[in-house]
Parts: structure tokens; C-alpha cells; sequence
């Protein structure tokens, strides 16, 4: 499985070891293959310097596993993205260029009336970790 992680998620997951990064452990040992674009490659340093300088360490480690999609020069202007505030398009539009099957994000603002359904292919999720049901947001899309 291919997931697509949003900034908010690369971000909480380098700033501590918490729940965040135990899912990601979970999605590395399970094989799968987390993404970020470029923008999240460049926001999240910044985000860091600014809030927890301590944890640059910590997020350069993640993102050596992690494979980045470079922008699209064109962009994806299609109804799948069109639902989306202008500033969080690029985030769908890379997970669909990208062929991930999952985008990662915990903004529930912008992003909540995608959760639980899919865009271009690519499923929305919010990142839960309930007891023993850490891995059950994740288990119906096994490849």
C-alpha cells in the first residue's frame, strides 16, 4: 500500500514519539511505501525550527524512508480536487499523481468531508491508534 502523508502528520511524527510515529512504524514494518511531495519536504523543516528544533533530527530519519513525489509543473485541475480549498488541493492532487492508495492527514477542518472516501482512487484517513485496533484503518487496503 502506498500512503501519502500531509504535512500535519510528518510533522506530529517527528515532534515526538507518540502515537503518530508509532503508525508510521507500523506502515514501514508492514511494508508499505509512505510518500511526501515536495511541499511537505520543505514545510515541515520550517514548521519544526520554528515549534521543536529538537526533532529536525528525528524528521530527516523519517524522511530517508519515505519516497517524495515531485511537483506536477501542470497541476490537477479535475472534480476530484475541486471540492478542496485552493491551498489544500496540492496534497490530493499529488497523492492521485502519485498512485497512492491512502493520503494521511489529520486536518479535520479542510479535509473532513473527504474522510472514509475516495478521490481519483486515493481514500482519505484519519490517523487513529484505539487500543488494539491500531493497524484496523489500515487493513482493508492489503495489497
Amino acid at each position: 500500500m502506498r500512503v501519502l502523508l500531509d504535512a500535519n502528520i510528518l510533522f506530529s511524527a517527528a515532534k515526538s514519539d507518540g502515537p503518530i510515529r508509532q503508525l508510521l512504524r507500523l506502515l514501514f514494518d508492514g511494508g508499505h511505501e509512505c510518500c511526501v511531495d515536495e511541499y511537505v519536504v520543505s514545510e515541515a523543516p520550517r514548521n519544526l525550527r520554528a515549534k521543536g528544533p529538537d526533532a529536525l533530527k528525528a524528521l530527516e530519519l523519517l524522511l530517508t524512508k519515505m519516497r517524495v513525489i515531485p511537483p506536477d509543473a501542470v497541476g490537477h485541475r479535475s472534480a476530484e480536487i475541486g471540492w478542496l480549498p485552493e491551498k489544500d488541493r496540492p496534497a490530493l492532487a499529488t497523492a492521485i499523481r502519485g498512485r497512492c492508495d491512502l493520503l494521511l492527514t489529520g486536518d479535520r477542518m479542510h479535509f473532513d468531508s473527504g474522510y472514509g472516501k475516495a478521490f481519483g482512487g486515493v481514500k482519505f484517513c484519519l490517523p487513529r491508534l484505539e487500543e488494539s485496533s491500531a493497524w484496523r484503518a489500515f487493513e482493508t487496503f492489503e495489497t
